[in-house]
């Protein structure tokens, strides 16, 4: 996993790679598997005083993540060295897995939450055999899923910036942390933002509530905002006019956008705002379309 000592990215520049990786989690574990897990880590769980015995208390915030992700017979052999990242994990066919954390991390305990959170969520994905081609894709999938299923918020709350220092673990920015928190949250009607401890963390955790928001209004969702319908009857008029020149342009959130298919009837296909699956629905006004892939069931008017 990747801790960062010098200038820290923002924005959302692996936004796609971000919703491939919920994409593909509901493929992988299903719905229902999904739902299992709408409760987070709480921060009781992994708190860590000063007085603890470093070892004891490393391998007890060790059995609270496996612990939340079920993973059968999963002993962590935990070890402290000097490295550039913030840890590793040795991927085997278990039952035990070894796990080397930043030698910082012992006098800098109240994020080894954080940084076990993801190294055991490695743990997890391999278990299930899900992965993304490319260190940096499956390391942005690894963050997705630690904090989509309820221990990630603890590596955006390891997001600490100032004019003296500055850190921040993981390959997502702090937005795109939030950004997934926030989908989380709509999801399982979760509000974590009491529990940041990180004046940072949790304003990017706000920005990533807007920007999930914002997929909750995209055409052809009824939420949608006035300019956005307006665009899109524009789009529907022109593919209507133009049935052989393809579908509607972009959208104008990347990997958010709509297309129209098809002639008679005349069809739209869109990503649903949970767990972007792409679903088509007919062109025909108001109507309700349920995701096959999340179950969520949306009103749109095409």
């Amino acid at each position: 996993m990747a801790t960062t000592g010098g200038e820290i990215q923002h924005g959302y520049p692996h936004v796609e790679t971000v919703r491939a990786a919920i994409t593909a989690l509901y493929r992988r574990l299903s719905h229902d598997t999904v739902r299992t897990f709408a409760l987070s880590v709480p921060p009781a769980d992994v708190a860590f005083p000063d007085d603890d015995d470093l070892y004891l208390g490393v391998q007890r915030i060790a059995r609270v993540m496996v612990r939340h992700l079920r993973l059968p017979d999963a002993r962590m052999i935990i070890s402290f060295r000097d490295m550039e990242h913030a840890g590793n994990v040795e991927l085997t066919a278990g039952p035990e897995y070894f796990i080397e954390l930043n030698a910082r991390f012992k006098t800098h305990r109240r994020d080894i939450g954080a940084a076990l959170a993801h190294e055991v969520m490695h743990v997890y994905l391999h278990r299930l055999d899900l992965s993304f081609p490319g260190t940096r894709d499956n390391e942005i999938l690894t963050d997705t899923a630690a904090a989509y299923l309820g221990a990630g918020w603890l590596l955006l709350d390891a997001y600490r910036e100032s004019s003296v220092s500055r850190q921040k673990l993981g390959y997502l920015t702090p937005e795109e942390f939030g950004y997934v928190l926030a989908k989380r949250g709509q999801v399982f009607g979760e509000d974590i933002a009491p529990w940041f401890t990180s004046p940072q963390g949790y304003d990017a955790y706000a920005d990533g509530l807007a920007r999930a928001r914002r997929d909750e209004r995209q055409p052809p969702l009824a939420g949608s905002g006035w300019a956005s319908r307006r665009r899109y009857a524009k789009d529907r008029r022109h593919a209507r006019e133009h049935p052989r020149a393809g579908g509607a342009r972009p959208s104008v959130e990347p990997g958010a956008g709509y297309a129209f298919e098809g002639r008679a009837p005349l069809q739209v296909r869109f990503p649903c705002p949970v767990c972007h699956q792409r679903i088509r629905v007919p062109v025909r006004g108001r109507l309700r379309a349920r995701c096959g892939l999340c179950g969520t069931v949306l009103e749109c008017d095409t």
